[in-house]
């Protein structure tokens, strides 16, 4: 069987290793029957079936896993978790390899991250998903002046449905930032073992 290649490899670090580890832990009792993969509304554009992936993580293969975009195209359905006949986490599972991908920030995986962070970002300041706000956002952070024109067809409908306005509309902005560093700082005393403190 041929190896696929890395894409812009980085180095495996300890937490890398350790929360690829406990996936590996969540999925261990895989049967392989595929249930995953015939449910899976994705399967047909993703590079890897989920049953395939999900023997990679088993044996170990986190080079492979990470070059692959199975992950990424997973929309969060549940339809795997929910027919699971182990009753595996599996769309949890799934966000954890999105989690160590975008903390890797490689390159393959470079345009999902930047759009989950300007979304995020987005909801962050308006406390809402500002849709003009949003675009702008991802599409200054591609650097690419050429990505707004992949879109114009889809923008240009969604302007004719009333889908999209340029102003913002009406809604006022209720900011979220204060939310999301408490989030934020919640996580990080999550992280310390249990008896230790953190010093300054």
């Amino acid at each position: 069987m041929k190896e696929s290649k890395m894409v812009d490899p980085l180095p495996v670090d300890a937490a890398e290793r350790a929360a690829f580890d406990d996936i590996r832990t969540m999925v261990s009792a895989c049967i392989q029957c595929g249930t995953c993969t015939g449910s899976c509304p994705n399967s047909l554009e993703m590079d890897l079936t989920p049953r395939k992936m999900w023997r990679l993580v088993i044996v170990g293969r986190l080079f492979d896993v990470m070059a692959s975009k199975t992950f990424i195209l997973c929309s969060d359905c549940y339809t795997c978790t929910l027919r699971c006949p182990r009753g595996l986490p599996l769309t949890s599972a799934m966000e954890m390899l999105k989690g160590i991908a975008f903390a890797r920030r490689e390159a393959i995986h470079r345009n999902p991250r930047l759009f989950y962070e300007q979304f995020m970002q987005t909801v962050r300041r308006h406390g809402r998903i500002h849709e003009m706000a949003f675009m702008t956002r991802y599409f200054t952070a591609l650097r690419n002046p050429l990505a707004p024109m992949r879109f114009a067809h889809l923008g240009l409908k969604l302007l004719g449905k009333g889908k999209l306005r340029p102003a913002g509309g009406k809604a006022v902005d209720t900011p979220l930032a204060a939310l999301f560093d408490k989030v934020t700082a919640m996580e990080q005393a999550a992280r310390v073992p249990h008896g230790k403190e953190s010093h300054p």
